[in-house]
């Protein structure tokens, strides 16, 4: 059944975001990302102290290729 929409005003849709107004029947965002992180990147809190002496973060990737997402439904 058909909807009527007021005004919509969009200040921002980020990159693997979908936005629809209106009858949809699938809605797939698809995204994809590869993170390289060293010693003590994801580290949250209040008061932590952190001492990573000569870290270095090696990201060879030797195969080159990464699985696709082409058909990925």
């Amino acid at each position: 059944m058909p909807g009527f929409v007021g005004a919509v005003q969009i200040i921002n849709v980020s990159t693997g975001a979908t936005f629809n107004i209106g009858d949809v029947f699938q809605i797939h965002p698809i995204s994809y990302a590869k993170t390289f992180a060293g010693a003590g990147s994801f580290n949250t809190g209040e008061g932590i102290r952190i001492r990573n002496d000569y870290s270095s973060t090696n990201s060879y990737d030797a195969d080159g290729l990464d699985q696709g997402i082409l058909l990925n439904l």
